[in-house]
């Protein structure tokens, strides 16, 4: 694993380097590896102080990041609805045509410090799967047969006729 050098240190070292004139004496004498030490002169020659000062190894803006308009509708489900991640989800797709994941729904959250319900909320029940028609028109039949228990034998009900 690599060192975190302090910017305090960094300034030291390249100051030295300066006032005793030799490179190879300063790196030596400090510890530091060539090749970082020459890093730290490249940034402090183009840059200056503050680009000595460690920069998180990650970009800014990811291309496959959430849409602030997405995230705006996100957080404001969750504020005025009390919707978990998962309803959140089904209402983006279904009433916007907005498809996420679950899980991108619950990090936008919890960045945004909003991970629990109020515990005022109380859980909503699970209703059964809708049925989604293919054409206009579309019917569904159930078949239903009546069973009656008589002397300890299943019996079907005779059916009757109109």
């Amino acid at each position: 694993m690599a060192k975190r050098w302090a910017v305090p240190y960094k300034k030291v070292v390249l100051e030295y380097a300066e006032l005793c004139g030799k490179d190879v004496k300063s790196y030596r004498e400090f510890g530091v590896s060539r090749s970082t030490f020459y890093e730290w002169k490249k940034i402090l020659k183009e840059g200056g102080a503050p680009g000595l000062v460690p920069r998180r190894p990650i970009a800014l803006h990811h291309p496959r990041a959430l849409q602030s308009d997405v995230v705006d509708k996100i957080l404001e489900l969750r504020q005025t609805c009390c919707l978990g991640p998962q309803r959140i989800t089904w209402y983006l797709e279904r009433y916007h045509g907005i498809k996420t994941s679950c899980a991108s729904v619950y990090r936008t959250l919890v960045r945004h410090r909003l991970r629990r319900l109020p515990p005022n909320v109380g859980r909503r029940a699970v209703h059964t799967h809708r049925y989604a028609k293919e054409v206009p028109g579309h019917h569904v039949q159930a078949d239903v047969k009546i069973l009656s228990l008589k002397m300890g034998h299943l019996v079907a009900r005779p059916r009757m006729r109109c």
